[in-house]
């Protein structure tokens, strides 16, 4: 059987993986899925160029992972007068993931609050953002997060106890367990 050659090994790559990047950055952009799309581009062009370089299989979804969040936090740098500009015109297609575009952000993990989950994401600032996604969306642990954002851990620590108190703050807390017993929060 012949051996998959390197544009069949990416397909196969992009085809498993993308629904995933798209709702990470999906959770970075704080919903835009639209910009979102435009960084998971970014970073599949970026990967596709050094696939040949890439020797071990099981770090390419997290070196795609590092692209995407560089994209985001490069495209915050970009001077306004550089980025994109919208036009009145829509596109003759529409861009998306699925009939409702981006799927998995408005249901699944977030539940039927997804859209209050982003709008509240949207109010955080960029680093902290980036902070609680990677810590509770892709359950990274501090020294991942760390080594990813490029800071100290104790920074992690801190952008993530600040985010999610405001996360808290903006969210409607949970009324109901699901045992239907009320869900009482403790200071131990």
């Amino acid at each position: 059987m012949p051996r998959p050659t390197r544009d069949d090994e990416f397909v196969t790559f992009v085809r498993i993986n993308r629904t995933s990047l798209l709702k990470f950055a999906g959770l970075l952009t704080a919903g835009d899925h639209h910009r979102a799309e435009d960084l998971v581009q970014i970073a599949l062009s970026k990967l596709y160029v050094a696939w040949p370089k890439l020797d071990r299989p099981e770090t390419i979804l997290a070196y795609t992972r590092r692209t995407v969040l560089n994209s985001h936090i490069d495209e915050s740098r970009r001077p306004w007068w550089r980025r994109e500009r919208s036009t009145p015109d829509l596109p003759e297609m529409p861009a998306h993931e699925g009939p409702d575009g981006i799927t998995g952000l408005n249901d699944g993990r977030f539940g039927p609050i997804g859209q209050q989950v982003r709008a509240a994401l949207a109010e955080l600032p960029k680093q902290m953002r980036a902070v609680v996604v990677l810590r509770y969306w892709l359950d990274l642990s501090i020294d991942e997060t760390a080594r990813m954002l490029g800071c100290s851990q104790g920074t992690v620590k801190s952008q993530a106890a600040k985010g999610t108190a405001k996360l808290r703050l903006l969210l409607p807390a949970p009324s109901h367990a699901a045992g239907g017993q009320r869900i009482e929060r403790t200071n131990p």
